[in-house]
């Protein structure tokens, strides 16, 4: 059966191997591995079999592949090679003027694939607001640098530097994905770095106590009166130093007890661009075992109070630590901040520390497949890092019976 746009748009790559969708009389879709759509047409000349391309999807319609397929059985037909004349394998482009909104429009639709719906959603309306408003209607290989600075420090007038960073870092994605695909010859938002034209931006540490004072919260954190769900969030936050967001939308489908790990898919984590891995603590296992218990779902470690459909609060731990008294001290992102300065100052491999902090490396490849590294070592490290709250909570219980026993003899 002959292909259509729905067939051709729907098609998912094979883990395994590389498949073909036939569209007849030799032609068909070689949809690779990796995701790409490639048009291929096989034919005989001169007795030899050969191989002819005519560009990737969808970059190449299917109605386009078709019409250089027709042209090229014309010429077969005629007694000639349809590959005479031109470089061996050289893909078909069509022949349009390329605006930038065209070539980001098929980024766009390359990227999503796999993205938290939210963020892919955040990403379009940037696009459109900030990129394609200024610069959509241009045609690409006549967009200048100059042009992209202007339209980054338009966005930062009003007031919204992280803005314009992340308007520079998807343009420059845009420009790579046209060179890659033949659409232009250069990528001018690689002759600058934001730094160069946008102002320096301050950087705000998240509120975090001192090391002095980590037995005293753990001893309010264990002893927190409030919901028990919450305690054994702020627990497990201490324990795994995941972002707020990351922890409150866990779901008990990543939980692996058998294997003691935490696995949570790439569009969970902040940018979206790999999965996390968590080694398991026996005191983390402990938690999320009780936590079972306390589960109104089979979906979310931490179901919401009033609503078990949808999950915890972002704010619901920032509030329990100001009702212990740690207002404008501490935060759930500053069970982090605590985790890499102590683990750093005990000696353990920045990199190992890195990975399990998930800082994404520069390289978005590396991103994808190092997610798994180090993973022994990193077992290693959270146990430690759990025995070691342990002993700061023995120091404050025992701390605590010092004062009581003192008192009592007073």
């Amino acid at each position: 059966m002959a292909l259509t746009d729905l067939k051709v748009r729907n098609a998912r790559p094979m883990a395994e191997k590389n498949f073909k969708l036939s569209d007849g009389h030799g032609l068909y879709l070689l949809v690779t591995q990796c995701g790409g759509k490639l048009w291929r047409w096989k034919y005989r000349f001169d007795g030899k079999e050969k191989l002819m391309s005519f560009g990737a999807y969808p970059l190449v319609s299917l109605s386009a592949a078709r019409e250089a397929h027709i042209e090229a059985r014309r010429t077969l037909a005629k007694g000639a090679d349809p590959m005479a004349g031109r470089k061996a394998q050289k893909e078909v482009v069509p022949e349009v003027v390329n605006p930038f909104r065209q070539v980001a429009e098929l980024w766009f639709e390359k990227w999503r694939t796999d993205k938290d719906v939210k963020y892919v959603e955040n990403t379009e309306t940037r696009l459109n607001n900030d990129v394609l408003s200024a610069i959509g209607s241009r045609p690409i290989d006549e967009i200048q640098a100059p042009e992209l600075v202007e339209m980054i420090l338009a966005i930062e007038s009003r007031g919204a530097s992280d803005v314009a960073r992340r308007a520079h870092q998807t343009t420059s994605q845009i420009f790579r994905f046209g060179i890659a695909h033949g659409l232009c010859k250069q990528n001018p938002a690689q002759m600058f770095k934001p730094g160069d034209v946008l102002k320096k931006i301050k950087v705000v540490n998240f509120a975090r106590v001192e090391k002095s004072e980590l037995p005293s919260l753990f001893k309010k954190i264990e002893y927190y009166d409030g919901s028990p769900v919450t305690r054994l969030a702020m627990k497990l936050m201490a324990l795994v130093f995941l972002r707020t967001s990351e922890l409150i939308g866990g779901e008990w489908s990543e939980i692996n007890f058998k294997e003691a790990r935490w696995d949570i898919p790439k569009q969970r984590m902040k940018g979206g661009a790999r999965p996390h891995i968590i080694p398991l603590s026996n005191q983390a296992i402990s938690v999320l075992e009780t936590l079972w218990n306390y589960r109104k779902n089979d979906q979310w470690i931490f179901p919401g109070d009033h609503d078990a459909k949808k999950h915890m609060s972002s704010n619901t731990i920032l509030k329990a630590l100001e009702r212990m008294g740690y207002k404008g001290e501490m935060t759930g992102h500053g069970f982090r901040g605590i985790a890499s300065t102590l683990l750093h100052e005990n000696g353990f491999d920045p990199e190992h520390i890195e990975m399990q902090l998930a800082h994404a490396p520069e390289n978005d490849v590396a991103a994808a497949y190092n997610f798994a590294k180090y993973l022994k070592p990193r077992r290693t490290m959270m146990q430690w890092w759990a025995d070691y709250l342990d002993r700061l909570l023995q120091e404050a219980e025992l701390a605590s019976r010092s004062l009581t026993v003192e008192a009592a003899v007073n």
